[in-house]
């Protein structure tokens, strides 16, 4: 296993983790998909070493194995918990507030096309921009902006929906 390798999942592995678990609403079957991806990525690391950017081509390793046929049935099962999040974001003063709007929030998300739910945590998890988003997601900044104009507009429609309804 290459020095290089080591030290990307070394600095890399808690932020997939994070992003996929944000992803997928499910902590193990974050797991599981970064795992997969790391196995694949670990075969081909001398290319992926030197592209411009691995992180971003890791991430969208990490995305295309979300989106693919094989995870659809798993993601349709949504941890209702706050344990998933609990783990993977610092406690803060009122957690009662906290954990009554993470719950909230996740239950929209989960509801939203795999695409859409994608771009939002692109977006508002990890911050990226809308040329990020479209490298990560394999389509055009166009498309991007569709995707999140699409899932905010049905985000602010169940905005007023009590969470039990949606899930």
């Amino acid at each position: 296993m290459p020095d290089g390798y080591d030290r990307f999942v070394a600095d890399r592995l808690d932020r997939l983790l994070r992003y996929a678990t944000a992803m997928t609403c499910d902590k193990y079957l974050a797991q599981d998909i970064v795992q997969d991806v790391l196995l694949r990525v670990q075969d081909r690391w001398t290319r992926i070493a030197v592209m411009d950017a691995p992180y971003l081509y890791v991430k969208r390793m990490v995305t295309n194995e979300y989106l693919s046929w094989r995870r659809r049935r798993a993601a349709r099962d949504v941890i209702a918990s706050h344990a998933a999040l609990d783990e993977i974001a610092p406690t803060v003063a009122d957690h009662a507030v906290r954990h009554a709007e993470r719950d909230a929030m996740r239950s929209r998300i989960a509801v939203l096309p795999r695409r859409q739910r994608a771009a939002i945590v692109l977006r508002y998890y990890e911050d990226s921009s809308d040329e990020e988003i479209a490298a990560v997601l394999g389509c055009t900044v166009g498309t991007v902006r569709s995707h999140i104009s699409r899932a905010l507009k049905t985000l602010r429609t169940n905005e007023n929906t009590p969470v039990e309804v949606l899930r």
